[in-house]
């Protein structure tokens, strides 16, 4: 069997994009450019991210990217967390609810701390409670936040 990559279509940005990406998440690379002809446009690029197959499909405005559809990142610390988030929303790209964010392309992300089921799968009910409400008043996830809530410190 072939491989199964995630296909996202843009309008002429893909390149840009793919390079963007593939800088962004560690262990990143493109692996192909794909052009009608030697100076044209790229048609479509492969690249994986962590070893995660992609394309990006540069086929006009037919379609746009929607939140339906996000790449999720699991975080180990606040440090990638922030580095990845404010990355993802510089130059156009915005904040969201509870760890989604949308790049300066136009794609969905999810920057979620490693940490985020410990608080809110936690065994303390009351504090797993605390720590979704604190959740949900979040963009970028923040760690202590979450465990002060937990805690009930907060």
């Amino acid at each position: 069997m072939g491989t199964i990559r995630t296909c996202l279509w843009m309008n002429d940005q893909g390149e840009a994009a793919a390079n963007f990406y593939v800088d962004l998440i560690p262990g990143s690379a493109i692996e192909s450019v794909m052009r009608f002809a030697p100076d044209a446009p790229p048609i479509m690029v492969n690249f994986n991210l962590g070893g995660v197959p992609y394309q990006i499909i540069n086929g006009g405005l037919t379609y746009t990217l929607d939140p339906a559809a996000s790449i999720s990142v699991t975080t180990q610390d606040q440090e990638e967390t922030d580095r990845l988030w404010n990355a993802l929303i510089a130059d156009g790209g915005r904040e969201g609810q509870c760890a989604w964010c949308v790049d300066r392309f136009g794609l969905s992300w999810q920057i979620v701390p490693r940490q985020l089921g410990d608080y809110l799968g936690g065994a303390d009910q009351e504090g797993a409670a605390r720590a979704r409400d604190a959740m949900l008043q979040m963009g970028k996830i923040e760690i202590a936040a979450l465990a002060a809530a937990y805690a009930g410190t907060a």
